[in-house]
This record gives structure tokens, sequence and C-alpha cells, in this order.
């Protein structure tokens, strides 16, 4: 399995790749190989900052003649006007790695953002917000680090570090008690150490969780009403999370419910990115 440094490496190359081609034939063309230059990333809109390490990462991985001078860091709350860094060097590689980097940084300053927003309504409860897989392909660690700039949690990487038992799989394996038991034989068989998740749809279901021993109870689309019925019938047996259709708007309620965490798949799959700009200086 790949690390966070590699994913993050083929990232970049595919990013450079598709952006870059055979070459940025504006710049080649109109900026002479010796010009240097410096250029500053300006914010133009309120929200957290995310992503200074990864233009670190970019700017290095370009052309190590490029010196990168840090003010804010990232999880700093940002206002327009606010200059987070200035990078110096070579012109012709400041503006072929400009909308790498804008395109990175925007996107997870957004999440950042979204995330913090989501996080601040549950503020004095103990519930966390957490992230989805629902995310932008090949982008995923960035876009968990990013929630996690933002104040929120993640949920899983992807489908290799939790096992979460959701509707499909639990009628494919023929009912709750057999697919639990199933991943319970697999783990102990391939000598991993993962945490139970279990979608329920209704009260059954709950109590069918709990007789079979899962880490975790997810409650798909119940009402806030139907959440805080849940969590009495569960009684701190396991830890409990709400899913499903959750918005700003209704997040509160279920928090309030008493459940541990909120999963929210609008932190990375709708975002706005925030708005900067990298301009000369």
């Amino acid at each position: 399995m790949k690390t966070r440094e590699q994913l993050i490496e083929d990232l970049l190359d595919l990013a450079f790749a598709e952006d870059i081609g055979d070459g940025d034939h504006t710049t080649l063309s109109t900026i002479p190989a010796e010009e240097q230059g410096k250029q500053q990333l300006i914010v133009k809109e309120e929200g957290i900052l995310a992503g200074v390490e990864i233009a670190k990462m970019v700017f290095n991985k370009f052309d190590k003649k490029l010196k990168m001078t840090v003010f804010i860091n990232d999880g700093a709350h940002v206002k327009p006007g606010d200059i987070a860094f200035v990078v110096e060097g070579p012109v012709r590689s400041l503006l072929q790695t400009e909308r790498i980097m804008l395109n990175i940084m925007q996107r997870m300053s957004g999440i950042a953002t979204t995330t913090a927003k989501y996080q601040e309504r549950l503020a004095g409860l103990k519930t966390k917000v957490l992230d989805t897989r629902k995310t932008t392909p090949g982008m995923r660690i960035l876009e968990k680090e990013a929630v996690k700039i933002g104040g929120g949690c993640n949920h899983r990487i992807g489908l290799f570090d939790m096992i979460l038992i959701k509707d499909n799989h639990v009628d494919f394996a023929g009912g709750i008690p057999q697919a639990v038991a199933a991943a319970k034989k697999y783990c102990k068989e391939k000598g991993k150490n993962l945490k139970i998740e279990l979608e329920v749809r209704n009260t059954e279901e709950i109590l069918q969780a709990l007789e079979a021993g899962v880490d975790r109870i997810m409650l798909d689309n119940f009402t806030p009403e139907a959440t805080r019925d849940a969590v009495k019938l569960i009684n701190g047996r396991t830890e409990i999370e709400s899913s499903g259709g959750i918005t700003l708007d209704t997040l509160r309620a279920y928090g309030e419910a008493g459940v541990d965490f909120i999963s929210v798949g609008a932190l990375t799959h709708s975002v706005k990115g925030l708005d900067m700009s990298f301009k000369a200086c």
C-alpha cells in the first residue's frame, strides 16, 4: 500500500502532466530563462487556510530553486487581503506552477472552511463531524487532510482501514448476524485489527447490531427524534454515528440527540473553493 507521500507524489505527477504536457509554450516563448521574480498568495475571501504544506511540495518538486516564505500556516483563519506566503525564483517556474498550486489550495481551503462551519454548529457538544468517501478521485488524501485542518475528523481513508457493513453487504450476506460474524472471522484469519461499523435502518437492526457486537452503529436516514430514541436504546454500549442527508441546518438537532459522530458528504463532494490569487510583487 502506498504511503501518504507517495500518493501526493503521484497526484503532483499527474497534475504537472495534464497541465504542462510538453511545455508551457506561452511562458517559454515570452519569458527569458534567466528571469527571476517573486509572487505572493493573496487571500480574497474569509475562511480557513489549508494546503500551505502541499504548496511547498508543489514548488519544491517542480523546481528546487523556488524559495517559499510562509506568513500564515494551515488552519489559520484568514480574511481578504491577507498574504499567506511569497515565493521567489525563476519566473518560468513560478508561472508553470501557479495554477496547480492554486487549484489545490483553493479546494483544500474551501473544504477546511466548510468543515469549520459544521463543527462550529456543534459547539459545546461531544459530537464530531466526519467526512466520507465522496471525494475527488485522486485527491482524497488532500481533501481528507483539509477536513482535519478545518476541525473535523476522518471517517476512514478508504475501503482498507475499517470495516463498514452497509445495507447491500447485509442483504447479500443473508442478514446482520451473518455479515458481522463473517467480518470478525475474516479479521481473525487475516490478522487485521479493524473496527467494525454497521449501518442500520430501524430499531430491529439496532438490536441485532448490539447482539452481534459491533464497534459502531451508523443510524442511516433517522430523524432527530428517532435518533434520540436510538441513543437511549444503545445506552453507551457502542459508538453511534448519524448519516444520510444531514445539512448545516439540521446538524445541531442530531448532535443534541447524543450521537458521537455525524458524517457529512457535503464537506468534500460539493464544496466551493476559497477565492485567492497568486500575483507578482
